[in-house]
């Protein structure tokens, strides 16, 4: 009985003794599982600093919430300031009050020969300096592009992107292609310039001296009730000058925009013609100065023996032959009227 008994203290004191030695060890366990857990939550050191460097915000981060916007349309304003006084020392209410003579009718039966032709304006040659008159007046800017811009912006024509006026566009549209598309700039704090106080919405402004070139689809017709030659102006195309990757030569022109010709002439009425001379001449309205065939240009397409439809430079590829066969085509329409009469 004595043996059970110390049996029994023994069995005892060693479970009082294991019980001792892991409760340390297990709590040095536990001890290590939390700080494992705060260093997942708790950033190192310098990681604070790093993040409020990162220029990047985070995900989903819009950086106009909560700023003014603003929408700026002076860059594309061709409303001209207005003289408060009489700029000119004579009258030319008159000038306003103008309208194109109409056309003479042409029946369909009397069209003897008719022919389709497609010049091409280069406003840098000395003739058509006049397109490139740089003032400002009280109908605006004197550029005869800026004239044909400020008629579609204002509703007078409607632009059309082909030259057979089937896809009109509309005002943006013309806008995006000349002077690019509209763009976010921020506004900073006149006193802190690192601080952004709001946001303007504005698109570049055109620059009128970069288109170079016209091209203008024509119709030459013989009526023989009358026994003579008409032309009539169909449309005016505002080229974009293309150029090789990286250099300046030139690869080719595109067409920005077409306008309806017989739908512009109410508006070139009322629009006068820089005269580097004046002597003694009133001046002409850009109406009269197309009617009357004032300008320098080249044929590049007709079709006149074309029936692949093909502009001159896609099936001749030397420039001075280019020409010379515009010439010849302008000579073939000359003669066909005159070889109509016998002398």
């Amino acid at each position: 009985m004595c043996d059970m008994n110390m049996k029994f203290v023994k069995f005892g004191f060693c479970l009082v003794l294991s019980a001792f030695l892991l409760t340390p060890a297990d709590a040095q366990r536990v001890s290590k599982k939390k700080k494992a857990e705060n260093a997942a939550q708790t950033p190192p050191a310098g990681t604070e600093q790093q993040q409020n460097n990162n220029t990047q915000p985070p995900s989903g981060y819009d950086p106009l919430a909560g700023l003014p916007m603003t929408y700026d349309t002076t860059s594309n304003d061709l409303t001209p300031k207005k003289s408060l006084r009489n700029d000119n020392a004579f009258d030319k209410s008159n000038l306003n009050q103008r309208t194109p003579l109409p056309y003479e009718h042409l029946r369909w039966d009397d069209a003897l020969y008719a022919e389709k032709v497609w010049r091409e304006l280069d406003l840098r040659e000395k003739m058509n300096k006049t397109f490139m008159y740089e003032a400002v007046d009280d109908n605006g800017s004197q550029m005869f592009v800026n004239l044909l811009l400020k008629a579609v912006q204002n509703g007078e024509v409607t632009a059309f992107s082909d030259d057979r006026f089937t896809l009109p566009m509309d005002v943006p549209s013309v806008q995006q292609i000349t002077a690019g598309r509209l763009d976010t700039f921020p506004v900073y704090d006149t006193k802190d310039i690192s601080k952004i106080v709001g946001w303007t919405v504005s698109r570049a402004s055109f620059d009128a001296k970069s288109v170079t070139r016209l091209r203008l689809k024509e119709e030459w017709v013989f009526d023989r009730e009358s026994s003579r030659m008409f032309v009539r102006i169909l449309g005016i195309g505002v080229l974009k000058t293309e150029y090789m990757p990286g250099t300046t030569k030139e690869r080719g022109t595109s067409a920005l925009f077409w306008v309806y010709y017989p739908d512009l002439r109410p508006m070139m009425a009322k629009a006068e013609v820089y005269n580097p001379k004046n002597m003694g001449q009133s001046r002409m309205t850009w109406e009269e100065l197309f009617e009357s065939r004032m300008f320098s240009s080249y044929i590049v397409k007709s079709t006149l023996d074309n029936s692949s439809n093909k502009m001159i430079r896609n099936y001749i590829n030397d420039p001075i032959l280019r020409l010379l066969e515009g010439e010849n085509i302008k000579e073939k329409i000359f003669n066909f009227e005159q070889d109509l009469w016998s002398y």
